[in-house]
């Protein structure tokens, strides 16, 4: 099992030999203004670019699909909407939305949708949003221009991280979870990693957001069964921001919502509902299994999905037009060998087409099919996967990649797999930044001056680009031991080890303030006086 070695020897063999700050990667810092030194308190949020999450400028995204191609899956999508139809939970107050904006609902709460109607809900939903910091003072984009990076989402289980065991997951659990992400640089905000196992009912749920203000100042993605929970978690987030007039102007999270396949209970559409009337961004998007709760081709399981996508966003503009509630589907596939969920190169090929179809219709794709992985533990299987799921991103370009760290088929957490994400998210950052073409660049007035039997390495032009789309690496690149080199001989896992034990020895988030705590306590206890005779 894996257990985070944390003796004395270890540590400091890695800090001043691989991570030391005396090294290159602070001289680089000394060279760019724009990078931050490193702090002991806060979160760390990487700055080797301005727009640190922005991939649009200079690299294109990955077109697989023809034109023509995208377009069939879309109208495919408002023909299953119109023939076969959403289910809806009856006597809900999505059931009345929908009928009064003409849509043709049965009994037993099937909505046939008029393409017409999906059209026009497209036109005039909002498509981007921005999430900003508990501080209120920076933000992340959603959109198609950028990616950003999150852990999650809802394993039940941890390995932990003194025993290496693999056990239920806690509120303490979660905790750490949030302090690792706020320290790490290329994490951007923080999910429901794992579940408070213990407390799995409303008052948990309720717990789980409250543990996520405590201990990360990033934004955050929240997901709850509850619509009661929802409002508790807009009631706190109101909290941070002192008014709910002040949350809707800096939304501080992002509500994810997940109906099943063509199917909206009581509790997934009430979440809609609620959250375009505040004004909270919301993702919409099932989960399907291709082949078990929908059909097993790619092109049949995506359909699928996107007409399950339309629907809410059809909702959402019925609840409040302008709104910020997007459609924004897994897609994955049974492995027919096992039954589980897996078939990499399906799921691989799903995700980047849906990627694009989401960007032709110019709405951001959120959890992005990158950072997880079905192996049992860390190990060479998962950091196979992880890797090759990372650099499909490069391609894709989803808006978030909201599963870093989950492992054993989304049900076990891992914060050396998360590690090693942001290590591979900095890398993608790197990449985007793309190859920058000019007179500067191109060098050919130098390699006139150097002549064609030159040397270039004591060359100002050298220095001057020598760091220019440096990847900022803690564990691969120049860290990787060489048998020409110095670095002591730890394998990737020994130096991921090191640096997280460092990290959950020493980094705390910026504190809340006591006012704010004491407010968010006051809403938990409205919370359980309100609800505690219901459970």
């Amino acid at each position: 099992m894996w257990v985070l070695r944390t003796d004395p020897a270890t540590l400091r063999a890695y800090r001043e030999n691989i991570f030391s700050l005396e090294g290159p990667w602070m001289s680089m810092q000394e060279t760019l203004p724009m990078r931050r030194r490193p702090r002991l308190r806060g979160p760390a949020i990487a700055t080797t670019v301005p727009d640190r999450g922005r991939h649009a400028e200079h690299t294109p995204a990955y077109e697989l699909l023809r034109q023509r191609d995208v377009e069939l899956l879309i109208e495919a999508a408002l023909q299953l909407l119109r023939d076969t139809g959403c289910a809806f939970e009856p006597g809900t107050e999505a059931i009345d939305l929908l009928s009064a904006a003409g849509c043709n609902a049965s009994a037993d709460g099937i909505v046939r949708f008029d393409p017409a109607l999906v059209r026009a809900a497209l036109g005039t939903m909002a498509k981007s949003a921005r999430l900003w910091d508990r501080m209120g003072h920076d933000y992340i984009e959603l959109d198609t221009s950028h990616t950003w990076f999150l852990p999650g989402m809802t394993c039940i289980k941890v390995y932990d991280p003194v025993s290496g065991e693999r056990r239920e997951s806690t509120g303490n659990d979660l905790a750490t979870i949030a302090r690792v992400a706020d320290a790490l640089p290329n994490i951007d905000g923080m999910c429901v990693a794992c579940k408070d196992v213990p407390r799995s009912d409303m008052f948990g749920e309720v717990n789980e957001f409250a543990i996520l203000i405590e201990n990360t100042s990033k934004p955050l993605e929240y997901l709850c069964e509850n619509p009661e929970s929802f409002q508790a978690a807009i009631d706190m987030a109101a909290a941070v921001r002192t008014s709910r007039q002040e949350l809707e102007r800096k939304p501080y999270f992002l509500q994810i919502v997940t109906p099943l396949p063509l199917s909206y209970w009581r509790t997934h559409s009430d979440q809609i509902i609620m959250g375009a009337r505040a004004g909270v961004p919301i993702s919409v998007g099932t989960l399907p299994i291709g082949g078990a709760s929908t059909p097993i081709t790619l092109a049949g399981c995506m359909a699928n999905s996107l007409a399950t996508d339309f629907a809410a966003m059809v909702l959402g503009q019925l609840a409040r037009p302008g709104s910020f509630v997007v459609g924004s589907s897994d897609i994955c596939f049974m492995e027919p060998s096992t039954g589980g969920i897996g078939n990499f190169p399906q799921a691989s090929l799903a995700d980047m087409a849906a990627h694009q179809v989401r960007r032709h219709l110019g709405i951001p794709s959120f959890t992005g099919f990158a950072g997880h992985s079905v192996a049992r533990r860390f190990n060479q299987d998962a950091v196979w996967e992880i890797s090759a799921g990372m650099m499909q991103a490069f391609y894709s370009r989803p808006a978030t990649l909201d599963y870093l760290g989950s492992l054993d088929e989304g049900i076990t957490f891992s914060l050396q797999a998360l590690c090693l994400c942001d290590e591979l998210a900095g890398l993608l950052r790197t990449m985007w930044q793309g190859v920058r073409i000019n007179a500067d660049t191109l060098a050919l007035s130098l390699a006139n001056q150097v002549g064609a039997r030159g040397n270039y390495l004591a060359r100002t032009h050298t220095a001057a680009h020598c760091r220019d789309q440096l990847w900022p690496a803690r564990y691969l690149g120049p860290h990787i031991p060489l048998s020409t080199g110095d670095k002591p001989d730890l394998d990737l896992f020994e130096r991921i080890d090191a640096h997280l034990a460092g990290i959950v020895a020493e980094h705390q988030p910026v504190p809340l303030p006591p006012e704010i705590r004491d407010s968010i306590g006051r809403v938990q206890t409205r919370f359980e006086s309100r609800y505690s005779n219901q459970e």
